[in-house]
């Protein structure tokens, strides 16, 4: 397992801020993650989103992209570059355990170009983690495995591989993950502030 190694900076950034909006029920993503099981044709009455299936695609701007309107720093500080909707496993070409979501990341290819698949993978709120397979060349199936933690909590427990490690191999549930999206989450944690895109892009 590695972390964004050879990625670039503002990608890097776009998946930090991706992190900070996943992780936090208050916001604007949390509020599509809601949205998106309440539109599910699912019989549970209760059901968590943060648990239950959804698929969730992550877009990647051309970092000198403009909009009508709106910066491109106030879209990734709000988290317009996300979309949620109800997963369904027998369209996902993926093993998504229990707990997890499934995320595509799609790649804008050039100023006001249209966008390429860039990776798949998971969304594993407990460890506040995505967990990807980054294409590096799709004509020959290779393929990065990243795994991008929080860019807020800076203390993960020392055996976090090991626990991600048992969980994907469905050797753990989800409950047996540590819980570390509650400290950068507004409904658990009401002293947590979000940073925003300027903070995150600050960072080295």
């Amino acid at each position: 397992m590695i972390t964004l190694l050879g990625i670039p900076k503002f990608e890097q950034h776009v998946f930090n801020m991706a992190l900070v909006h996943l992780c936090d029920r208050e916001g604007y993503v949390g509020g599509l993650m809601r949205g998106s099981i309440n539109e599910s044709t699912t019989d549970e009455p209760t059901v968590d989103p943060w648990t239950a299936l959804q698929q969730i695609t992550l877009y990647i701007p051309h970092p000198e992209q403009q909009y009508d309107g709106l910066s491109l720093e106030a879209g990734l500080t709000q988290g317009y570059n996300l979309e949620v909707q109800p997963g369904d496993r027998s369209r996902i070409p993926y093993l998504v355990p229990k707990g997890a979501q499934f995320v595509r990341v799609l790649r804008q290819k050039g100023i006001d170009a249209g966008f390429g698949l860039a990776a798949i993978g998971l969304f594993i709120r407990p460890l506040a983690l995505l967990k990807l397979d980054w294409i590096v060349d799709a004509e020959q199936a290779e393929y990065q495995t990243l795994a991008v933690r929080h860019p807020v909590i800076r203390d993960y427990p020392s055996d976090w591989e090991q626990k991600l490690q048992l969980y994907l191999q469905q050797e753990i549930p989800v409950e047996a993950l540590p819980d570390l999206a509650g400290y950068v989450d507004r409904t658990l944690n009401s002293e947590y502030n979000p940073p925003n895109w300027t903070q995150i892009s600050a960072e080295r």
